[in-house]
């Protein structure tokens, strides 16, 4: 799917976790690691550095609800 995506058109992902991370998702270390090199292959990656909101708001309310 990636493969024929990129060919046409651009494709765009956001993640919290660095590529190292990914593993979490895509358990089989062989994709994950396919899908990072089709993913990185000609592209650009853009770190800002910043800390996810949604991510701080969702741990912040499973740490209340889990009192």
């Amino acid at each position: 799917m990636l493969t024929e995506r990129e060919e046409k058109n651009s494709v765009a992902i956001a993640s919290n976790d660095s590529f190292s991370g990914w593993t979490k998702t895509f358990t089989d270390a062989r994709l994950c690691a396919a899908i990072v090199d089709r993913l990185t292959f000609g592209g650009n990656i853009i770190e800002t550095g910043t800390d996810s909101y949604r991510l701080a708001h969702t741990k912040a309310h499973q740490a209340i609800g889990s009192r």
